[in-house]
């Protein structure tokens, strides 16, 4: 298994003293370029046909520093991912993560990984929802968290490494179609928070979890989401996955659902999941979501409690 991490911090580094109009095209090539598979698979275009287009730049901007703002002003985020010791914790959450699965009899398809870690537009409403956290797993052999350097942050990077590690192992066994349900999106984001907890404790749970109290959960949540697991397209998935307000920012309806809503339910159902069956989170990982939505089906009516 070969694991590479893309030194985005040299990368910034190389950015910040190019001239002004070398910086977009510098960024695009050397922070987006190796990673144009995972852009080809997700039909993102590398680079817009049309002036102003949509492209990997443009997704770029919505959560981290756009290339024209990375400039020495950027010198103390830039820093708090520069050092050694930083890229070695990556590395070891990365290499933990999958050959935790090896470690329990699961071979893997995918024997190359590349990883990365972005720094965070400050101004991103997405990441301040999410406190300066997040990543993107889904695709097998890809891997990038998005970071806002900073005490609540920093602490976490393992843990969020080690969600989208599950993902990418998730979607090695699971097909990936355009007719995914809410149900295998809640049951993915469930095993992926229970594979980040079992590795670096329920301390480290996302704020996509931990911000949910288990009231909501119980008389909001669950009641509205239990019905609804057969549901597909994103315009309908994500306001119950991401909650009103991030649905409302991609010009999806609302539906009463709070922040994270279906990550914080996955994660509560699949706990529920592993208690009840005793099964290992590795193997859990790999198993289809109507299998597990079928041995959960009590989840939905009995109250759930947050033992911490």
């Amino acid at each position: 298994m070969k694991i590479t991490a893309l030194r985005s911090d040299k990368i910034y580094e190389k950015i910040i003293n190019a001239a002004p109009d070398e910086k977009l095209e510098l960024y695009r090539q050397e922070m987006m370029g190796p990673f144009m598979t995972k852009w080809n698979i997700q039909q993102i275009p590398f680079r817009s046909s049309e002036p102003h287009g949509f492209d990997v730049i443009t997704m770029n901007n919505f959560i981290n520093i756009a290339p024209a703002n990375i400039t020495a002003e950027i010198s103390e985020p830039l820093t708090a991912i520069s050092s050694e010791a930083f890229w070695q914790e990556c590395d070891e959450a990365v290499t933990t993560s999958l050959s935790t699965f090896k470690d329990n009899g699961i071979e893997l398809s995918v024997s190359e990984y590349l990883y990365t870690i972005l720094l965070g537009d400050q101004n991103s409403p997405t990441l301040q929802m999410n406190e300066g956290i997040c990543g993107d797993g889904g695709i097998p052999g890809y891997i990038i968290s998005n970071l806002i350097p900073g005490t609540y942050t920093l602490p976490r990077i393992q843990s969020v490494l080690a969600h989208e590690c599950n993902h990418n192992v998730r979607y090695q066994f699971i097909q990936w179609d355009s007719y995914v349900t809410l149900g295998e999106m809640v049951v993915s984001e469930g095993l992926a928070e229970s594979f980040a907890t079992s590795l670096y404790g329920e301390e480290l749970l996302g704020p996509w979890v931990a911000k949910t109290n288990m009231e909501t959960l119980n008389t909001i949540i669950k009641p509205k989401m239990k019905d609804q697991l057969h549901v597909t397209g994103f315009e309908q998935i994500n306001p119950y996955l991401y909650g009103d307000e991030l649905a409302s920012m991609q010009n999806f309806a609302p539906v009463g659902m709070p922040y994270a809503a279906g990550y914080a339910c996955g994660y509560h159902l699949i706990q529920y999941y592993l208690n009840k069956t005793g099964k290992h989170i590795t193997e859990a990982t790999i198993t289809p979501a109507s299998d597990i939505l079928a041995e959960t089906k009590d989840f939905w009516n009995e109250e759930t409690l947050f033992h911490r």
